[in-house]
Parts: C-alpha cells; structure tokens; sequence
C-alpha cells in the first residue's frame, strides 16, 4: 500500500495513502473537479508571514498542520468520504533534478504511463473511496487536476519514476 517516488531526484520518498485520511491537506472527491476546494482564509497576516518567516530561518518544512483536532462528527463523516490528495507537496520535497523532465507511473499489471513533471505536480492522487483505503486497483488512482480523466484515471499506480 506503499508508493515510492524514486529515480531522478534528490530525495526519493515513500508516500503511505493509509495515512492521509486525516490529512488537511485531503480534498473531498465532488469538489475537486469543480473549483470549489475550501482554502483557510490568513485570520492574522502578520502572524502567519511571522510564522514563514521563522520556518525558513529555522529550515522547518513543517507544512501544513496534520490531524488538528477534529470532533466526533468530523471524524465519523471524513470516515465515510471518497478523497484526493494533491502530489505537488510530495514532489516538491523529492526535489527532482533539474534535468528531470518526464515522470513515469509504473502501474500493477498494466501498460505504464509516461507523463511529463508538469503533469505530475499538477495531480490528484485518489486514496481513499467511502472513508476506506483504496484496494481494488490501488493503492492510488491517479487524476489529472483539469478532470481530464476524471471518468478514465489511471488506475493500480504503485511506483512513480522521475526520468
């Protein structure tokens, strides 16, 4: 259930998608497509760019906050949602190589799927269906963030190879 992301970077990373369903970072499935993603609005300005400001100082790549506290009902409604997760964060702290160019999904059983390192960052991973892990052609789905192929994703990926 484990999706490395190796090859051409600095860093390569394990990505565990059993773990980001209470990630802040997940976004529900219905509203992914359809520009209507909830951002936190900056209450202190000041604060927030103070807060920057130290973590750069401090080399701190904390970002964002993971499993904030969350109540009962919030914790029974995200155990019953269908979720995506970004990629950009994940392959961002890989630091591909600046000869990097494509990426390649390597999927289970399947014809792998060459994609440029645009395309990567700019993706959704699918990672869990009805609050659970996905298992029937998972661990992740991949869906471009336009909903390209919202109906046709890339199914079974296992492994993504910066090239």
């Amino acid at each position: 259930m484990i999706v490395p992301i190796i090859g051409n970077v600095t860093y390569s990373i394990t990505l565990d998608p059993t773990v980001w369903i209470f990630d802040d970072r997940k976004i529900e499935f219905d509203k992914a497509f359809t520009g209507s993603i909830d951002i936190p609005v900056e209450e202190n300005v000041s604060e927030e760019a103070d807060k920057r400001w130290n973590r750069a100082i401090n080399k701190e790549h904390i970002k964002p906050p993971v499993n904030k506290s969350i109540s009962k009902f919030e914790g029974e409604k995200i155990l019953k949602g269908t979720y995506v997760m970004p990629i950009e964060d994940f392959v961002n702290h890989a630091e591909a190589k600046t000869n990097a160019k494509t990426a390649t999904l390597i999927v289970e059983n399947g014809v792998d799927v060459t994609i440029s390192l645009e395309e990567l960052r700019n993706a959704y991973l699918l990672f869990a269906v009805d609050g659970k892990p996905v298992k029937k052609n998972g661990p992740v789905h991949f869906y471009h963030k336009d909903g390209s192929n919202k109906d046709n994703p890339i199914e079974s990926v296992n492994k993504i190879v910066v090239n």
